[in-house]
């Protein structure tokens, strides 16, 4: 005994009670193996013990208890009113579903939990162990606070059960110490003890334990109990999980659709609830229409290997400008583009963003081209129309498929307005030229009859963008000269892949690397495509195509094309015909 009376009292509770739990707990396992082996009929004699013991328990519980001093030495006030997670006292009955659980623990797992008891009375230990293996759990023990700690630490451990009283380290502080490293949902700590009294409970569940049985322990209760943390440690995993999976899946969703489409309308998809919702809404929009001239006749020519990898190399390039000026790629139509500037975000300047966009996509067909020549491919020119006007623009589509599009007049004006884009231009129309206002370097203009409008349409070549996004097209290279040699050629008026007229001859008088004079007899219809076959000095036709696309401004004599496809044996040739500069 101790000098401290009251500490006197306190050890002789514990003792008395640990005893008690002892004679419980071996008891009801024998009772079990009883029950099991088909000798109920001898077990009575060992649930008369099982009875004594808790009479003796009940005598137990009147010696009186100090209240217990914290691990800072501190004392805890009674709390007004007991918590609602307030453990089974001693001699209360479990409830039905705690009796439930505790018949089939770690249901559906692959690999029996793993248990770690703490508690410095080997019997203690032996008893609750022998109780959590007979229902399938796989358990380790500790005799002392800092062994559990370093059990903790070396091996995967499930859940805890642990004892408050034990020399030297308490297990309170024991708890503390693994809550450092340890969430109660990644490692749940159950107490066991005798310490019951209501401040006792409190001050461990707010240490970050998850629950709390007295001594001597209900095993029913202990193993429902158990169960119930770790069944919530499954679910609190496997949330984890899948939250983890979702944001793989939205960071593939990110990865893929963002070359393609806004950060803006991408979260709007992956974030809020309405961002799958079909329907549309009127908005005003400025609509970027993108194509490369004469591509259909020149894919006729390539392998599909080919066709393919310059696309890509195109399309992906366009891709990593539009994003940057952010705008929304509504959707590739072969080699053509169409993309948003207003939705699903709307800004002051997208008229002014959609016009410098434009800008620095023809600027980046140079690259284009580079890679193309370093794959073996021809090189290709691109037109570009922009338009600005009301459409409607949502989700559309069905439940099963559904795209973030625009739809409306003004999204075929832009279509028409491209249609009549020479390689390498840019035309907008008023609509746009009022919006951006002051910011865009305008060119020529020029009115056409567009198929399927009444009205005639204008439209305005644009040179460059003044301001933030300031950026000017260079001069096309069209300064033509009197070639030292007539080159001779066949060319035919295409639409698409379809010939709209036989084969005519002609020569090529005047000529760039980038255009040229024909000179023929038969005439050619402006902003016409044509494929034209050259011939060599010995009159042996190149096994090349060029195509081209004829200007504006016809005359009699002969007609000027501008190339949307040069291979580099027809550059070599027109510039070996070239005067010396």
């Amino acid at each position: 005994m101790t000098d401290d009376p009251k500490r006197d009292k306190k050890s002789l509770r514990h003792e008395l009670r640990t005893c008690v739990n002892q004679i419980l707990g071996y008891s009801e396992l024998v009772q079990e193996d009883l029950v099991k082996a088909g000798h109920g009929a001898n077990a009575e004699d060992l649930k008369r013990v099982s009875n004594a013991a808790r009479r003796l328990e009940a005598l137990v519980d009147q010696v009186p208890d100090e209240p217990y001093r914290g691990v800072q030495g501190r004392r805890v006030p009674a709390p007004p009113f007991a918590p609602a997670t307030s453990p089974t006292q001693s001699g209360d009955s479990p409830t039905a579903t705690e009796r439930r659980s505790a018949t089939a623990p770690s249901a559906g797992a692959v690999h029996p939990a793993t248990l770690l008891v703490v508690d410095d009375d080997e019997n203690n230990r032996d008893v609750l162990s022998r109780v959590l293996m007979s229902r399938g759990y796989a358990v380790v023990t500790a005799a002392s606070g800092p062994e559990a700690i370093q059990v903790v630490e070396s091996q995967p451990v499930d859940l805890v059960l642990l004892d408050i009283m034990m020399p030297d380290v308490s297990g309170l502080e024991v708890l503390q110490t693994l809550r450092l490293k340890h969430s109660p949902t990644a490692l749940p700590i159950i107490m066991a003890t005798a310490k019951d009294q209501p401040q006792d409970v409190v001050e461990a569940l707010k240490m970050g334990a998850n629950d709390y049985v007295a001594k001597p322990l209900d095993f029913a209760v202990v193993l429902a109990r158990t169960e119930s943390q770790l069944s919530l440690k499954r679910a609190m995993g496997e949330i984890r999980r899948l939250n983890e999976e979702l944001q793989r899946r939205n960071q593939f969703i990110r990865r893929t659709f963002g070359r393609y489409l806004s950060d803006e309308v991408v979260a709007s998809l992956l974030e809020t609830p309405e961002g799958t919702r079909l329907g549309g809404e009127k908005r005003t929009v400025t609509l970027l229409m993108s194509d490369l001239r004469g591509f259909s006749a020149l894919a006729e020519r390539l392998e599909p290997e080919q066709v393919v990898r310059l696309l890509n190399n195109y399309l992906g390039a366009m891709a990593e400008v539009i994003t940057h000026f952010q705008g929304t790629i509504d959707e590739f139509i072969g080699d053509g583009i169409l993309a948003l500037f207003g939705a699903p975000l709307d800004r002051e300047d997208d008229a002014a963003r959609a016009a410098a966009c434009a800008v620095a996509m023809q600027l980046k067909m140079a690259d284009v081209n580079e890679t193309n020549r370093r794959d073996g491919l021809p090189e290709v020119q691109m037109g570009v129309a922009i338009n600005t006007g009301e459409v409607i623009v949502g989700n559309i589509g069905s439940q099963t498929r559904a795209k973030y599009g625009v739809v409306g007049t003004n999204v075929n004006l832009t279509a028409r307005i491209e249609s009549f884009t020479m390689p390498g231009q840019i035309l907008v129309s008023e609509s746009t030229v009022q919006r951006a206002g002051e910011a865009l370097v305008l060119g020529e203009s020029r009115t056409f009859q567009a198929k399927g409008f009444k009205d005639p349409v204008t439209a305005y070549e644009l040179k460059g963008v003044a301001g933030q996004h300031g950026a000017v097209l260079p001069e096309p290279d069209e300064e033509m000269a009197d070639l030292l040699r007539e080159i001779p050629v066949s060319f035919t008026v295409v639409d698409g892949t379809h010939i709209r007229q036989p084969p005519a001859e002609g020569r090529f008088v005047r000529a760039s690397t980038s255009a040229a004079w024909v000179s023929s007899d038969q005439a050619a219809p402006p902003r016409a495509n044509v494929r034209i076959r050259v011939r060599n000095e010995e009159g042996v036709e190149l096994p090349v195509d060029l195509y081209a696309r004829v200007s504006e401004g016809e005359s009699d004599g002969g007609f000027q094309v501008r190339f949307s496809s040069a291979p580099p044996e027809v550059v070599a040739l027109i510039r070996s015909a070239l005067p010396a500069a």
